[in-house]
């Protein structure tokens, strides 16, 4: 089929290479010439595991192609993608100027039936914000096409997102004809063929099971770093106690992982914008108000332990390793990193940092530390070392050569990636979170 996808974004641009790579002609289309141009010299905008092979390997197989020009890619394309961004806006609400830009354009250039999916994640109501958008542009066209409104959210993780487009649990479809279902599946029929569950519901549906996803992954993890303060009050050790409940069936073993808080572009605004929905409908989320206060909360935990091993932090060196919100990206929108820096450094503490793949992006939000090359060479001399990420290269290290490099022997690790006694073992002052 011939597919367009407009927004080459984080969602936009694996969405388009995936769907090449199953087979389909899929034209990216954006509004940035630059982004575009860095495209078609296979230069991708982020960083994301397995992506620009897939990108390079669809473009040289002429199935994805880069564009400006939404036009030519709406007149040729069977169904269109709506991938742009929904920031929150300066109310937390999501901010759906560009969602509608792209349902403006669809009614501008629509040349016969097509599908409009809406792809970004947007408030319930948006399907139908879209479709009288439509049909306002149809109008002062004087043309009376069919056409269908769609809403398929993402639910890609990052450094994972080309897995989970490929394989993913599910494809949700919110459509109101069986003509837009009986498309979709085709569109996505290779992928459903390989196992994963195709779920046809209304569009508005659709629309709040997106947030519902996200926001109930958020609370599984903000529950588990409230157990974890029970966990170090009782002597007991949270990993152990995830593992333990992670077991039953009825809750799973994933997003059980006690830490510093949840951060990245998805969690945090979703919450903030479910709220938000909630409110205009006359129902307040108390349960996401105390997931958001308990998330903040954690960010600081790990500085308040490191002040009960040195008290007066002005002057000394500490080493961070990880900045990204997660490990296998480059992405530091909301990462706790930012906020238990900013502490670090307002208390006067010098920080020296590394991220094997974010510090590009860390030296926008984090303009005041310094940052090395390696792991090793951020730990030299330093005072103590806060582990903020989990990337899979610091699980190997050699404590040995860590110590050698270091000046103090403090380690606090907000991820707990370590085990306690072979790093305390090592003549370490160890701490991390819910564990003794």
């Amino acid at each position: 089929m011939k597919l367009a996808v407009i927004g080459t974004g984080y969602v936009g641009l694996t969405q388009g290479a995936c769907l090449a790579e199953i087979g389909h002609e899929v034209y990216c289309v954006d509004v940035d010439a630059r982004k575009i141009r860095d495209l078609k010299k296979g230069v991708l905008p982020m960083y994301e595991p397995g992506l620009e092979e897939l990108v390079l390997a669809n473009a040289a197989a002429k199935r994805l192609h880069f564009t400006t020009d939404v036009q030519s890619a709406i007149e040729h394309a069977e169904v269109v993608f709506s991938a742009v961004g929904t920031p929150p806006d300066k109310d937390y609400r999501a901010d759906l100027s560009a969602v509608r830009d792209v349902a403006r354009s669809f009614g501008r250039y629509a040349n016969g039936y097509k599908v409009f999916v809406n792809k970004s994640t947007v408030p319930v109501g948006t399907g139908a914000a879209c479709r009288e958008i439509i049909e306002e542009e149809f109008a002062k066209r004087s043309v009376t096409f069919s056409y269908d409104q769609v809403s398929n959210p993402e639910f890609l993780r990052e450094g994972v997102a080309v897995a989970d487009c490929l394989k993913p649990d599910r494809i949700v479809v919110g459509a109101v004809t069986e003509k837009a279902v009986q498309i979709m599946r085709e569109v996505n029929q290779p992928i459903i063929d390989k196992g994963a569950a195709f779920f046809a519901t209304s569009v508005e549906s659709a629309e709040i099971i997106k947030y519902a996803s996200n926001t109930f992954l958020a609370t599984k993890i903000t529950f588990m770093n409230e157990i974890a303060h029970l966990c170090e009050q009782v002597g007991a050790d949270v990993t152990e106690v995830a593992q333990g409940i992670g077991l039953d069936q009825r809750i799973g073993k994933r997003f059980l992982h006690a830490g510093i808080g949840f951060g990245g572009s998805c969690f945090p605004k979703d919450i903030d914008a479910l709220q938000i929905i909630g409110h205009d409908h006359g129902y307040e989320f108390e349960i996401l108000t105390a997931v958001k206060k308990v998330n903040d909360r954690q960010k600081g935990v790990l500085v308040e332990k490191l002040l009960k091993h040195l008290p007066d932090l002005r002057g000394l060196t500490i080493a961070v390793w990880g900045l990204a919100f997660k490990p296998k990206t480059d992405d530091m929108r909301e990462a706790p990193s930012c906020v238990i820096i900013q502490a670090l450094v307002d208390r006067g503490v010098h920080v020296r940092a590394y991220d094997p793949a974010a510090m590009k992006n860390a030296r926008k939000a984090l303009p005041k530390i310094l940052y090395a090359k390696t792991a090793l060479k951020a730990a030299r001399g330093a005072d103590a070392l806060l582990i903020l990420t989990d990337w899979d290269e610091f699980r190997g290290t050699d404590f040995e050569a860590l110590k050698k490099a270091m000046k103090g022997r403090v380690i606090g690790d907000g991820r707990n990636i370590w085990r306690p006694q072979e790093v305390r073992g090592h003549g370490f002052t160890y701490f991390s979170i819910g564990r003794v």
